[in-house]
């Protein structure tokens, strides 16, 4: 192969690869909002859980005054998990990936309920208790 066929295969191959990496990170439903504090309660509107008319399994919660995001984890309609997004192992913050949250620091893994699934941590992550209202799920922000 000429060095200038050889340059043109290696283009195609580069774009190919960014374009189908562009389409592949769009299939993924993850919504991540920012939320006020209401008290002593982190306060997440229901309707955040819907985008584009489908039901969204999880969302990532942020506000200015959290060091890290909070996971919320939808089981049915009237099931949630709230989970501290820094790993138990060294603090680092984790990433959701759908139902599964990792710690790009060492590879620890968590499941959708905080339970470390693959080490070197071994400590689940931390849970907040919630409520539901009609229009709301309210994450207690109290140590418990």
């Amino acid at each position: 192969m000429e060095r200038k066929e050889f340059i043109k295969t290696c283009g195609f191959a580069c774009l190919g690869t960014t374009i189908f990496s562009s389409l592949l990170q769009g299939c993924v439903s993850t919504k991540s909002i920012s939320v006020k504090i209401n008290g002593e309660d982190l306060i997440v509107p229901l309707s955040n859980f819907e985008k584009d008319g489908k039901t969204l399994k999880y969302l990532v919660v942020n506000n200015s005054q959290l060091q890290y995001p909070i996971y919320v984890f939808r089981f049915s309609e009237n099931h949630f998990t709230a989970l501290y997004m820094q790993c138990t192992h060294q603090g680092n913050e984790v990433t959701a990936y759908g139902e599964k949250l990792v710690c790009s620091a060492h590879g620890s893994e968590f499941d959708n309920k905080g339970n470390a699934t693959n080490g070197p941590a071994s400590n689940p992550l931390r849970k907040f208790q919630l409520e539901l209202d009609n229009h709301n799920i309210l994450i207690s922000l109290k140590k418990a």
